[in-house]
């Protein structure tokens, strides 16, 4: 990508989203451009016309009812608009939108697991749409462009559009809730989806709730290492983070002052006389508890009659998805709620709930929301909730009442609002009790602060500090690219190589020349492995060690007949080419009953974790345990043995998911001496994965080769993405003419035995 310190305003913006903006209708054979509902339409709306953007997605309208001539009018109507459509016919939106998206992704996402379908075929056309959306894409997108992606339809979309553009700017955001691990991985296609999310360079989350839950998954689904926000996914690195959305503010805060919007403050006024109102408003759907609102205020008539007749309930249900059997059934209760309600506690002049199942226009909902006393928001889930800040933001007099459930999203930044457990109905009761008789002194300062916060971070801050953010991930990505052994530094290193007449090469071995294993047994060489070694190690003009953590009887079985050096247990062992294994200091073992006590206390309370006994260390390996519990048992196994390690002169130390405690003064830095100390090499090359190999890294000359295989900080100059990059450039080093280029080479040796 170029520009990437370009100011992400100055660059285009390709938003792709399932809807866009503008949804087109045909009635009686004539098109029909209005825009679209829904919270992302309208919190994305103004922000993207006031930016060179593109906005890519479904106009609304299934591909066959449209003539030929109706799509080119179409496409060019919604280009005026700055828009793109994404064309999908019946069959698609069958599939993908009814069927995985909201039978699939939607009812699990938000803890309703009884609620989802697992079918083969929705999931097959879900991929497709994803397919046809990254063609789009692909043909729309520039080098400059940046690509923020929306929302669970287009989950796949990003890892779609990493393989088609390797060096794009994509972000991603995700508008609903990402559940917990164990609701998660209910999903068969589980794996797909993460990896296809993984293809952003920066996944966006409503709270730091979802950034956990999602940050968990990874961990547990794949075993990618997640510092700090950052996700190392061996070839490249991922940011996560959490990104509240806002509103646009001063839409709504200027809308008061509207004509059209007073007229409808006024007819409301009239209709409902000067009662204290209470409102709600949610899209007809499962996962806003509009059931338990319900019962709670029945509840609440039943024990203050003193409201009869001064309290109006202003229920709006916008219709959605009313041919889906959990709506239909859902639609029914509440139907039958109202009317239970408005029976018993109503009266000829009074009735205490006023259903309005429609969409309402803007004027009106403002209206409502400046009227209402009290804004009763109440959901099971939510991703965020806008309509809680559209609220707080339509109060110009400051005086009102937000009451929020604390599963809705909005909850973790409106804390001044009543916050509530919406499946307790007590403290719904509670809450509205509060709300009704809460002094306006009390009313204006919380609402002033909510609003001080809604202001200042508004849709528009939201999308920069999105943009911000994706560019300084894209910054960082450079920066490590840098360090990488890329093409032109590949051939001065294969260059180098072949002149020396006097050749080292130092390699450790798990996670360098092998893939971890969960079962550290189970990570043999494989055959290319053990092809290349071999190769190296006949070379007459090189000197081949490996070093590693292992214990000799292992190295001795795996490398039999390879003409190289072994170091084991980290240095503490050395055998020489046609020597026997020698003991580099004097070292003791009477400390390990005591130790492995202690591991084995902290084995017995996590599941799969094991001890493995070296000849001059231990090890405690967790890499099998879950993730989370693992890192926190290692905490405390570490805690346990840092005083013992120091009374007993003894080194505790931390490796990939595993600890280990050795005889001090031993360390591949001490070994690597060996070979370094009074002798001249033409050309030096050490490779290395993890902390253990930083002390070889720390001890070599300013003109040797050191490659760290991953991108976390290190001594090392270079870095690699793999174990299989790593048997791919030493390959090319056996190659005496000239190197094979990358193309026939990177990425193309098979790694299996």
């Amino acid at each position: 990508m170029k520009n990437d310190n370009q100011d992400g305003i100055d660059r285009r913006l390709l938003i792709v989203s399932n809807r866009l903006p503008i949804s087109v209708q045909k009635r009686k054979g004539k098109l029909y451009f209005e825009s679209s509902a829904g919270g992302l339409a309208t919190g994305l709306a103004s922000f993207y016309k006031s930016h060179r953007s593109i906005w890519i997605g479904w106009p609304g309208i299934e591909l066959e009812r449209l003539t030929h001539e109706e799509r080119e009018s179409t496409e060019a109507t919604l280009s005026d608009e700055s828009c793109h459509s994404v064309f999908l016919s019946q069959h698609d939106i069958d599939g993908f939108y009814h069927g995985f998206c909201n039978r699939t992704i939607w009812p699990l996402f938000h803890y309703f697991p009884t609620y989802a379908a697992y079918n083969k075929d929705t999931w097959r056309t879900y991929q497709s749409v994803n397919e046809t959306f990254c063609n789009t894409v692909v043909k729309l997108a520039s080098d400059d462009d940046i690509i923020w992606i929306h929302d669970y339809q287009l989950m796949l979309l990003p890892g779609l559009l990493r393989q088609e553009l390797p060096t794009a700017t994509i972000g991603y955001f995700l508008h609903i809730p990402f559940p917990s691990y164990e609701i998660y991985r209910l999903i068969p296609w589980r794996k797909e989806i993460i990896e296809g999310l993984l293809g952003a360079d920066l996944l966006g989350f409503h709270t730091y709730d979802y950034v956990r839950h999602f940050m968990n998954t990874v961990r547990l689904l794949f075993n990618y290492e997640t510092t700090q926000g950052q996700i190392d996914t061996r070839d490249r690195i991922v940011s996560v983070d959490t990104f509240p959305m806002g509103i646009d503010y001063k839409r709504f805060s200027d809308a008061i002052s509207d004509p059209s919007v007073q007229t409808e403050i006024a007819k409301y006024r009239q209709d409902l006389g000067e009662g204290k109102i209470i409102l709600s408003v949610d899209r007809l759907d499962y996962t806003k508890g509009i059931p338990q609102r319900l019962e709670a205020f029945g509840a609440f008539l039943d024990r203050h009659q003193e409201y009869s007749e001064k309290l109006t309930f202003i229920l709006v249900v916008v219709p959605s998805r009313t041919k889906v059997r959990h709506y239909e059934m859902l639609k029914a209760r509440i139907d039958e709620l109202v009317g239970e309600i408005n029976g018993r506690y109503g009266t000829i002049s009074w009735m205490p709930i006023r259903y309005l199942y429609r969409f309402l226009t803007f004027p009106s909902l403002v209206a409502l929301y400046h009227l209402s006393d009290v804004a009763l928001i109440t959901p099971l889930r939510d991703g965020m909730n806008l309509i809680a800040k559209e609220y707080v933001a339509s109060k110009t007099d400051k005086k009102g009442v937000l009451i929020l459930s604390d599963t809705a999203g909005a909850a973790k930044e409106l804390g001044q609002a009543i916050i509530t457990n919406v499946n307790n109905q007590e403290e719904i009761i509670h809450a509205l009790e509060t709300a009704l008789t809460l002094p306006c002194k009390e009313q204006i300062e919380s609402i002033q602060i909510m609003q001080t916060r809604l202001e200042r971070y508004d849709v528009a801050r939201w999308a920069k500090d999105f943009v911000d953010s994706l560019l300084n991930m894209k910054k960082l990505q450079k920066d490590m690219e840098v360090r990488a052994l890329n093409r032109d530094i590949r051939e001065r290193l294969l260059t180098d190589f072949q002149q020396g007449d006097r050749r080292l090469i130092i390699l450790d071995y798990d996670g360098t020349l092998i893939p971890f294993s969960d079962r550290p047994q189970d990570a043999k060489p494989t055959a290319p492995v053990l092809d290349v070694l071999r190769k190296l190690a006949n070379d007459n003009k090189t000197e081949l060690v490996l070093i590693s953590g292992r214990d000799r009887y292992t190295l001795d079985t795996w490398f039999k007949g390879i003409n190289m050096a072994l170091v084991a247990e980290h240095g503490a062992w050395i055998r020489d080419v046609g020597q026997e294994w020698q003991v580099v200091h004097t070292m003791t073992s009477e400390w390990k009953p005591e130790v492995y006590d202690i591991m084995e206390l902290w084995t017995d309370k996590t599941p799969g974790s094991s001890v493995e006994e070296k000849e001059f260390s231990l090890v405690w390996h967790y890499r099998r345990a879950d993730n989370n519990l693992g890192e926190i048992r290692a905490r405390g196994l570490a805690n346990d043995l840092y005083g013992l390690t120091s009374s007993l002169n003894l080194q505790l130390l931390r490796g990939n998911k595993v600890l280990e405690v050795r005889n001090t003064g031993i360390d591949k830095g001490q070994a690597t001496m060996r070979w370094l100390s009074g002798r001249e090499w033409d050309f030096i090359l050490a490779i290395g994965d993890d902390l253990t190999d930083e002390d070889t890294f720390k001890v070599l000359p300013p003109s040797a080769w050191s490659i760290k295989v991953g991108f976390s900080a290190s001594a090392a100059k270079w870095n690699l993405l793999s174990p299989n990059e790593v048997v791919v450039l030493l390959h090319d080093l056996t190659v005496q003419s000239k190197p094979i280029t990358a193309k026939t080479s990177l990425y193309t040796l098979p790694l299996s035995p």
